[in-house]
């Protein structure tokens, strides 16, 4: 992850617009009934369920507070559309931050400071915040963004496929320390020529979210960019390596779904699917028998790659004080453990096994430990950079004439750094 002092055109169009509003968080100072806004990723009704609940309780003590909307943004735009909301002055008062791009949302110092409002909450145990999962959301030590999700990636995998296909389950592969890349990229490939079903998918990913192939590319070791942020790593030997391996999955041995082509594990459409655990609801009333591992061994080993996501307080909102307020209740001990059976909370009490299992109902105590728990000291998170926006969208565009039979993969590769580096610079 890099932390850049120079922001690019995504962070600066942050600052300008907190200029604009004299950089200060306070409430709005207007009478009567409070309405508060949050934007999210998810649509998923079992989330969206739980965070209303949640609000509804909150309300029952806070009757000021006439209403509170969860606003659902499309996943691939999302960001885009936030910053297109804040710079348009509708900035929402609460919203999900992606990793990705909380360098430009922390240090542009478009959001509210959070540490006095939580620390002075009765029992909301601010200490308990796991320091290694909130560096991110940091500036100065001051906390902008709470992470109320840190999940590893892990794999769902339909074992009544695998065994259709005469392949053997990741439980028998792991005994002889044969769960791996090269090993589960065949198998998927068994599974597709024996039963037409989709092989391996990288949920989200769809040839448009790149930055998901990290739970791929870290298993040899590669990275976008060096550790510092200046320097682009695509056109490297382990990047190279990775993707070579990631395209003939694709288009030779037909382990993945191709461009163009839905595959969906929840539907039993595919053998094998890398996400996380908030997905875990779609399983409810699945009619194959799956399971949940932690991600295959790469060339260079076992490895683990983290997905976060925080919530902030917007100064460009209208109701800051408010939103904090909410922000603290929504995020309490009694409501981080609810909002565990989807997202790993950053408490050092709730982040067990044992703790997890209880709102995990579709889980086992096994299955969190090892494909979650045991995966967060040592994740690596997936990649950031100020300017992301931008970034994201030259990465996406240089990626594109890779997905295509026969690709040279190097060149590719090559252009993606010639489109990036300048931006890295900055």
């Amino acid at each position: 992850m890099a932390r850049r002092k120079r922001a690019g055109a995504f962070a600066t169009a942050l600052v300008a617009v907190t200029a604009l509003a004299g950089c200060g968080a306070g409430s709005s100072g207007e009478s009567g009934p409070t309405s508060l806004r949050m934007t999210v990723w998810t649509s998923n009704a079992a989330h969206l369920k739980l965070f209303q609940g949640i609000a509804a309780d909150y309300r029952k003590t806070h009757p000021e507070i006439k209403k509170i909307t969860f606003d659902p943004l499309p996943l691939e735009s999302y960001t885009t559309t936030l910053t297109t909301q804040v710079s348009g002055g509708n900035a929402p008062d609460l919203a999900w931050v992606f990793e990705n791009s909380a360098p430009d949302f922390v240090d542009s110092g478009a959001l509210v400071p959070l540490d006095a409002t939580l620390e002075k909450t009765p029992g909301y145990k601010y200490q308990e915040l796991i320091p290694s999962i909130t560096k991110l959301w940091k500036r100065n030590g001051e906390l902008f963004a709470y992470p109320f999700s840190t999940s590893p990636f892990g794999v769902f995998v339909n074992t009544d496929l695998l065994k259709k296909a005469g392949q053997k389950s990741p439980a028998e592969l792991m005994k002889t320390d044969r769960w791996n890349w090269e090993t589960v990229l065949d198998e998927n490939a068994a599974v597709h020529r024996s039963t037409g079903k989709g092989g391996m998918v990288i949920r989200d990913f769809d040839y448009k979210v790149w930055d998901n192939l990290a739970t791929l590319w870290t298993g040899w070791g590669a990275a976008p960019w060096s550790t510092d942020g200046k320097t682009c790593t695509f056109d490297q030997k382990p990047m190279v390596d990775a993707m070579t391996r990631l395209h003939k999955a694709i288009f030779d041995d037909k382990a993945m779904p191709g461009p163009g082509t839905a595959a969906d594990f929840f539907a039993g459409d595919a053998a094998m699917t890398v996400t996380q655990i908030s997905r875990a609801s779609l399983l409810e009333g699945a009619k194959f028998s799956w399971d949940l591992v932690p991600l295959p061994a790469g060339p260079q080993g076992d490895y683990s790659v983290i997905g976060q996501a925080g919530i902030g307080v917007f100064k460009q909102g209208k109701h800051t004080k408010e939103a904090a307020d909410f922000l603290a209740f929504f995020t309490n001990p009694a409501n981080s453990a609810k909002l565990s059976a989807y997202f790993p909370p950053p408490r050092t009490s709730q982040l067990t096994a044992e703790n997890l299992v209880k709102s995990n109902p579709l889980l086992t105590s096994d299955q969190l430990k090892s494909a979650v728990v045991d995966q967060i000291a040592g994740g690596v998170v997936k990649p950031s950079h100020t300017g992301q926006a931008e970034l994201a969208q030259q990465v996406r565009a240089g990626l594109d004439p890779l997905w295509r039979p026969g690709a040279d993969v190097p060149a590719v590769l090559d252009d993606v750094c010639r489109k990036i580096t300048p931006l890295l610079g900055k």
